[in-house]
């Protein structure tokens, strides 16, 4: 783009307050550079009847997975990354303008969408889910031993054991490109196994978030259904906890206390509740509530492709029903997750200086069932990237 672009006669939220008003904005390459009524610029998109989003942020998902979790046998090792290509253009299509990868996507994948090769958002990585000795992230079988589907120079061995193998593996991780290091501090909910425990020491994990800080002031993002993990993590300083479908008030006054954000990914429970486990859809609401009641911040995020990706606007619906509220559920996928990624000095609101990524639905009201339906133009970077089709 050249010059000013003018979107006109439309209404913007503010992320911050969910109050709406009547504003044009102005883009300037890829940024804002003025919000507020009567401004004029060298083209223009007409808004009106329309509200303007900032780019909506998705802090847990899994952009290289929807073939390997299918079919991991067999497939070549450029599957992995390839199957991501349709996925970064879907999500970006729908609103979606950052993402944090939780694990699935290497420094190839970043690099490809920085340098327009791709389509897509913007990509933070954590390569691997690292873990202890028979954590979820030890891909092995008790017929074949090691099957490790991910393994290859970009993406490194991501167990350990003690605090020495904390410090080494998040240093693996730093060395093959990671922007966050992901754990795994209990089992698995799919496979219904171990989502209780708490798969390593605080020993373990505070060597972990301190030897990430270290390392160029990287944060930690902690896969745990169960509270106790859950409360270790916060308690260690882990910048935010994924899942935590069985919360309870020891955990969530922990998280508060330490910052911690919750990323409640309630796809994972909300869309198929005869499908899920005894208990965890009406546990995971209300594991919602308790963060809320205590203060904890929350932050956007559907670990798909739980669900396929196309559905990824539907999480805001789940958060909103879970006690968020509508005007809640856009924060938390706004500037909430701006935050907790530490990007929101440069996005997460609409304001002048921030960077230039915006959705455009049709009316003005906050409602977030089928949103996904409602976008009218995305912008991303500052330029128009188009729509899904209706």
């Amino acid at each position: 783009m050249t010059g000013r672009l003018l979107l006109h006669s439309g209404s913007v939220l503010d992320v911050a307050s969910g109050d709406v008003r009547a504003a044009d904005v102005v883009l300037a390459d890829d940024r804002i550079v003025d919000v507020g009524p009567g401004l004029d610029g060298d083209e223009e998109v007409d808004c009106s009847g329309g509200l303007l989003l900032p780019g909506l942020i998705d802090c847990h998902t899994h952009v290289c997975l929807t073939q390997m979790l299918s079919d991991a046998d067999g497939l070549p090792r450029s599957t992995r990354p390839l199957s991501a290509v349709p996925v970064l253009r879907t999500l970006l299509s729908l609103g979606v303008t950052t993402i944090r990868d939780a694990w699935g996507a290497d420094a190839g994948v970043r690099l490809a969408v920085e340098r327009g090769w791709i389509e897509g958002p913007e990509v933070l990585i954590s390569l691997r889910q690292v873990c202890t000795t028979g954590g979820i992230g030890d891909l092995w079988a008790a017929d074949l031993g090691p099957v490790d589907y991910f393994g290859d120079p970009s993406m490194p061995d991501p167990v350990f054991n003690g605090a020495d193998g904390a410090r080494a593996v998040v240093r693996r991780m730093v060395r093959a490109g990671a922007d966050w290091i992901k754990l795994t501090a209990t089992g698995s909910l799919a496979l219904g196994t171990g989502v209780h425990d708490v798969q390593l020491t605080v020993d373990e994990m505070t060597a972990l978030v301190d030897e990430a800080r270290r390392q160029g002031d990287r944060r930690v993002m902690v896969h745990a259904h169960g509270a106790r993990a859950a409360e270790v993590a916060a308690r260690a300083g882990a910048a935010s906890i994924e899942h935590g479908t069985y919360l309870d008030e020891a955990a969530v006054e922990a998280m508060a206390a330490a910052g911690t954000f919750y990323v409640p990914t309630l796809s994972t429970t909300q869309p198929d509740p005869e499908h899920a486990p005894d208990g965890a859809p009406e546990a995971h609401r209300k594991s919602v509530r308790l963060a809320l009641d205590a203060g904890v911040p929350i932050a956007m995020g559907t670990d798909n492709p739980v669900r396929p990706h196309t559905e990824v606007l539907r999480e805001l619906e789940h958060l909103a029903a879970a006690g968020l509220g509508d005007a809640g559920a856009l924060r938390a996928a706004t500037i909430d997750a701006a935050r907790l990624l530490g990007l929101s000095d440069d996005r997460g609101e609409i304001c002048a200086g921030k960077r230039a990524d915006l959705v455009l639905i049709d009316g003005t009201d906050l409602g977030c069932t089928s949103l996904e339906s409602r976008i009218r133009t995305v912008f991303h970077n500052g330029r128009a990237v188009g729509c899904p089709s209706r």
